[in-house]
């Protein structure tokens, strides 16, 4: 296990901490990025994934874990950001053996990063996780966790997309609009449940022909597309990217249709002039760390004891975050994005200074 710590303390340009992690025996090798402990411990999911190379996997948490730090701030969470990588196949590769020598990994941190579900893993592997380190969440509702994320994470999305739509259209609402969804996995399906539920038609597709069936056994209202270049073409109103990161690049944006976007994927912006792009466009673009935060904070709630209703009383707050981070960026002539970094910039300052004040 290697480790690299930062110089520079609470650093915004850098990680806090950098963990390399191996076991040959099992097959794994994971990456555990831990960008800022300002707010508290630091909180996010682990990733399983078919990396083509080590730096992939090292620039996917090095990106992820600052992303939860920003995230964790404006949901209110007292937690910084962290994340986890691990590299390789989850169809092939995943094991007990392998997601317990992991488990231990994260508890040899001492509680500096707290683990729950992402891309790859799921609640299942929370439990076998949980047999080696108590800093883990996403749990099953059998061992006293909030099961599975993506109902707060899509509840959250639906949320920060009605805020865009009241700052578009005047009315925080859906209906009559017409709504792109890419990506019909844990949180693309109930977000389309939502959509459908409050009056808009919903257009989607998904690279997996598991999804698509289920769309069209469940939802056969959905208009199904043959993939993200024919959905981000279509005579759309909103574009929800709900897969992996980097669907918003210079190619997308320059053809897209849709006044809004606004989906439950992370890192959304392939690079940081995008967001700029965007407005040129008169695209509004609602911050992906923003409105998918939803997710985190049905996890967080596991820590103090989890409760549903709580939880998705503090997700619901998603609509007035981006109300105001949308009226901030107005009034200072900014892209979303950027004010929206201010405010968690901001709190984890303001908060993260209140260490300074020493208890015995």
């Amino acid at each position: 296990m290697g480790v690299f710590h930062s110089t520079g303390g609470q650093d915004p340009a850098g990680h806090e901490q950098v963990v390399f992690c191996q076991d040959r025996h099992t097959g794994l090798k994971a990456i555990i990025g831990i960008y800022s402990t300002a707010l508290g411990p630091a909180l996010g999911g682990t990733r399983f994934y078919p990396y083509p190379s080590e730096e992939a996997a090292l620039s996917d948490v090095l990106d992820l874990s600052r992303g939860m730090a920003y995230k964790n701030a404006l949901a209110g969470l007292d937690l910084g950001g962290g994340k986890g990588v691990i590299w390789g196949d989850p169809e092939l590769g995943k094991s007990e053996a392998l997601l317990r020598a992991y488990g231990r990994f994260v508890q040899s941190l001492g509680g500096r990063y707290y683990t729950a579900c992402d891309v790859g893993t799921y609640v299942a592997d929370m439990d076998v996780i949980a047999r080696e380190t108590r800093f883990v969440t996403g749990r099953s509702v059998e061992h006293g966790g909030a099961g599975d994320s993506s109902v707060l994470t899509a509840w959250g999305v639906f949320q920060g997309m009605r805020a865009a739509a009241e700052h578009v259209w005047g009315s925080p609402t859906l209906a009559g609009r017409r709504v792109g969804v890419a990506g019909l996995g844990k949180v693309g399906k109930h977000l389309a449940a939502h959509l459908l539920d409050d009056g808009a038609s919903v257009v989607a597709t998904d690279v997996n022909e598991s999804a698509l069936r289920w769309a069209r056994e469940t939802y056969p209202q959905v208009d199904l597309v043959a993939d993200t270049a024919a959905l981000i073409a279509a005579d759309i109103d909103v574009y929800a990217p709900c897969a992996l990161g980097g669907a918003l690049d210079d190619d997308t944006v320059a053809v897209l249709r849709a006044k809004v976007v606004t989906g439950g994927a992370n890192n959304q912006l392939a690079h940081p002039g995008i967001d700029k792009m965007l407005a040129d466009r008169g695209i509004l673009y609602t911050p992906d760390y923003v409105v998918n935060a939803g997710g985190v904070i049905q996890v967080a709630d596991e820590i103090e004891g989890f409760n549903f209703e709580r939880a998705k009383l503090r997700a619901t707050r998603i609509f007035d975050t981006t109300r105001e981070i949308l009226r901030l960026a107005d009034a200072e002539g900014v892209p979303p994005a950027a004010a929206a970094d201010r405010l968690a910039e901001r709190r984890m300052a303001e908060v993260g200074r209140l260490r300074t004040i020493h208890l015995s």
